[in-house]
């Protein structure tokens, strides 16, 4: 099985060279990129399968990066930067990127975060993305063929804007979608400024799925940028 490729494009020097010693010992196979203009460069001639971007580059801003992909491809982008605040994970996630970490972060969750954005990519990649009919979870299992949600084998029933909610997620398994995101794929374009809209939903989906809501085991909270439904 031919290992996935992963170009980091990182400007400081002894972070880059931890990331490729980490991935390389996870059996993945390792570009690196020092600046922007590089990383483009290795991007359109390598074709990776995942993309680790710092946002802090010397010749042009991680951002830029982002958008250009974009306009052609849809490979995974994984955001790796010291910019922790919240306008900086939902700009950056809003642009495209599949993931945000905050630096420092742990090895263990890096290759967790890659772990989901290569497999749902794979999905998206194989034509499933709108005809995943089935995600499971630990007890939760959505069956979409059959629009019938069950937690430990019991039904669950949800009103119809719960259920395209949590559909949503659940198409989106592992990914952090923000909240202008949801609003737009669960609500259309004129709810943009109903940005209580998802709090609530998601509120009343915690009361419904999980055993303590006030301790969540399924739908997580990104503090001021989104949710994200855990794939296990």
């Amino acid at each position: 099985m031919t290992a996935s490729r992963i170009i980091i494009i990182e400007d400081d020097g002894p972070v880059r060279r931890f990331l490729e010693a980490a991935l390389s010992n996870a059996g993945y196979e390792v570009v690196e990129a020092e600046n922007g203009r590089m990383g483009l460069t290795h991007i359109l001639a390598r074709v990776p399968d995942l993309v680790l971007l710092d946002l802090g580059l010397p010749d042009m801003d991680g951002m830029e990066i982002i958008s250009r992909v974009r306009e052609w491809g849809q490979i995974p982008i994984i955001v790796l930067s010291a910019r922790g605040r919240e306008d900086d994970k939902v700009e950056a996630l809003n642009a495209g990127a599949d993931d945000y970490l905050t630096k420092p972060f742990g090895v263990p969750e890096l290759l967790a975060r890659i772990g989901v954005a290569l497999r749902h990519a794979a999905v998206l990649k194989a034509g499933g993305g709108e005809g995943v009919s089935r995600f499971e979870s630990g007890d939760l299992v959505v069956d979409l063929a059959s629009r019938r949600v069950t937690m430990r084998g019991a039904e669950v029933h949800l009103t119809p804007l719960e259920y395209r909610l949590l559909t949503t997620l659940a198409k989106n398994a592992g990914k952090v979608l923000t909240h202008q995101y949801l609003l737009q794929e669960v609500w259309g374009p004129g709810y943009l400024e109903q940005t209580h809209y998802p709090r609530m939903f998601i509120a009343s989906l915690r009361r419904k799925l999980e055993e303590d809501p006030a301790e969540p085991r399924y739908i997580l909270t990104e503090q001021g940028v989104g949710y994200r439904l855990v794939e296990e």
